[in-house]
């Protein structure tokens, strides 16, 4: 984690390690959908089609939605508040997933990418993975978002400040998970989260009184049987880094 005023690095472990990141590489896509808003490119009421792709399941609403054409903007608040598989994958059917692939690049970003649309099985001809990262780089792409120096930033971070997902490092603050567009007892949380089997990813933004820090924890394990003892362990220690970071903002 840093301070994003001065770059300062406040805590680290194992942050250069590349792992699996879930849901979290769908900022990228995020930052595509935004920078053709904001350039003209692309009409924000422009109206996508669900029938367009296969069906996918698991997190998102589009999937229990009756309409099935939306706005590219209200899809893109869906990826940002739920996450929502049906949605991502309509937008890189847009956009394309090779100019998605294209802004770790442009940012300077080696270990850290979205590498497919989202799958319900994933074949041995499909690469293994929805996205990875490392804790260092994603930390870097927040305080990036943070700092503005991209035209798609404010839009990104619109969307992502929807976000519902507060069940690990976010759930160390108490905030509503439905509504916390503002600040709470003087915290204001923005962030993206991953999730599938043995992986759990959180990374973002929190705005405190004292300061400003840019954050990415990420976790891979084995998962050990349904009853899996060691994703209570991981949340426990994921919320544990949240009260740290409460208690420094």
């Amino acid at each position: 984690m840093v301070d994003v005023v001065s770059g300062r690095r406040l805590a680290g472990r194992g942050e250069h390690r590349r792992l699996a990141t879930a849901s979290v590489g769908k900022l990228f896509l995020l930052l595509e959908v935004a920078d053709r808003l904001v350039s003209g490119q692309l009409p924000p009421h422009h109206l996508l089609d669900r029938r367009a792709v296969e069906p996918v399941a698991d997190s998102g609403l589009w999937q229990h939605l009756a309409t099935d054409l939306l706005p590219v903007v209200d899809a893109a608040a869906l990826v940002g508040a739920v996450s929502d598989n049906l949605a991502t994958n309509v937008l890189l059917d847009l956009v394309g997933l090779t100019a998605v692939q294209e802004w770790p690049k442009r940012l300077g970003l080696t270990d850290t990418a979205l590498h497919d649309q989202v799958r319900d099985i994933r074949r041995p001809s499909d690469p293994p993975t929805l996205s990875t990262g490392t804790a260092a780089e994603l930390t870097q792409l927040m305080r990036v978002l943070h700092t503005g120096d991209l035209r798609a930033a404010a839009r990104v971070l619109e969307w992502l400040e929807l976000g519902t997902d507060l069940s690990m490092v976010g759930s160390a603050f108490g905030l509503d998970p439905l509504a916390h567009q503002r600040p709470d007892r003087g915290v204001r949380l923005i962030n993206k989260t991953g999730t599938d089997d043995g992986i759990r990813a959180d990374v973002g933004l929190v705005h405190g009184p004292r300061r400003t820090v840019a954050y990415a924890v990420l976790v891979n394990w084995t998962p050990d049987g349904p009853n899996d003892p060691h994703r209570d362990a991981v949340l426990a220690g994921m919320r544990e880094v949240g009260a740290h970071l409460r208690a420094d903002v």
